[in-house]
Order: C-alpha cells, then structure tokens, then sequence
C-alpha cells in the first residue's frame, strides 16, 4: 500500500513539473498562401530552436498512413524521426506501398490488412509514397527533426502550440512548392506572453494527376 502511494506521489509530481514546464510556452502560429492568394492545405511548417539546444521529442505517437478508396489518408502525414508508421489496407483489394524517396527507400509487397511490422523513418526530410498497383496513389510522409512542427488545414493555417520561448528558424515545405524548402527560412521570435504569427506566400507547380482507373463491375483492380 505504502508503495502504490509513493508512486502516485512522484507521478503527481512529475506532472506538475510537465505543467510548470509548458505553462510558460508560447504559440506559434501561420498562414500559408499560394500565388494566387488561396490558402495552401497540407503545407508542414518546422520550427527548430536557433541556439542548437537538444529538444525533447515529446510527440511520439502511434502513426498510421491508411489506404483508403485507393488513396492514401492522409495525403501528408508528419511524424519525428525515428517513428515507426503503420500502413493500413482498408480496401478490399491488395496493394503494393513503396518510396525510391532517399529519406527512405522501402516497399510493402502486395498485401491486405496490416503488415505486421510498421516500416522506421529515420532521417529527416520528405518521403513520397507510390502504388505498383494503382499509379494514382500519392503520398507524402515529412520526417521532421523538431517537436515543434504543424500542418495547415483547408484554410492554410496552422497553430503550433508548447512552444518554449526563444528564438527559431521556422520553415515550410509543401509537397507542390517550387524552390527549396529552405529558400523559405525566417527567424521568429517566440514568447510565452504573446502569439507569434507568420505567413508565407508559396508557388506552387501546376500538378498533373494521374486519372484514376476503374476496373469495372467486380475487378479486384
């Protein structure tokens, strides 16, 4: 008995140091546009600590790319480096996931259901996602080296929230943008009183789409 009490004791006191820690972050927050002044969906913006100092990486997660209706869901999926990612076929035909990417060069041979293993991301940047199956099929998963990382919505904006205050390099990247992704670096200065917003202007290529092909009545295609 007197053991389980200590315990919940140090775990009420590690949450309060948690609390203490992140009640004096502040938050972050952008907007993403394109030439022609639309808002951009699905653009990752990273902000990395400019003193070099090590961050904690606090967002691991379970992460899942499902296959859904013969696309991937989501269309960009960010995790931090190391994370291991699950790809999940919930249609009721097979398919072959695979990147060339050089973040990450892997594939899952035609399959159903959930592999058993889920495939590590290591090294940070881009991964695009492909199907030997269904060419259509695109995907993006970011590998990002920063905590403090988010993905604008349909209305391009984004908020990064437990920031701690300071100073950051804060970059975009979309999966459609012309240039580089650090061709759109800036310095922003966070504090725990005040929301530090931002906005970029992105060009984005016009993208050719592979139509989709239908199989017809009872094709496994």
């Amino acid at each position: 008995m007197r053991n389980l009490i200590v315990d919940k004791y140090i775990l009420l006191v590690g949450l309060l140091f948690a609390w203490m820690d992140m009640s004096g972050a502040g938050e972050l927050q952008a907007f993403v546009k394109d030439q022609n002044g639309k808002p951009v969906e699905d653009a990752v913006v990273l902000a990395t600590p400019l003193d070099g100092s090590h961050v904690q990486m606090l967002k691991q997660q379970r992460n899942e790319v499902d296959q859904i209706d013969k696309e991937y869901v989501p269309h960009v999926k960010v995790v931090l480096v190391g994370s291991n990612v699950l790809f999940p076929n919930k249609d009721n035909i097979r398919h072959h996931v695979y990147s060339f990417s050089p973040g990450k060069v892997f594939e899952l041979p035609l399959y159903s259901g959930t592999p058993a293993a889920p495939v590590q991301f290591d090294k940070a940047g881009p991964v695009t996602l492909g199907c030997n199956i269904h060419d259509w099929m695109l995907g993006y998963i970011y590998v990002a080296d920063t905590p403090f990382y988010g993905k604008s919505a349909k209305d391009g904006k984004t908020h990064i929230v437990d920031v701690p205050p300071g100073d950051y390099s804060v970059r975009v990247w979309h999966p459609d943008m012309k240039g580089s992704e650090e061709s759109t670096s800036r310095k922003a200065t966070v504090d725990a009183t005040a929301v530090t917003t931002m906005e970029w202007q992105l060009t984005l290529k016009p993208v050719f789409r592979i139509p989709r092909v239908s199989g017809g009545a009872g094709s496994a295609y």
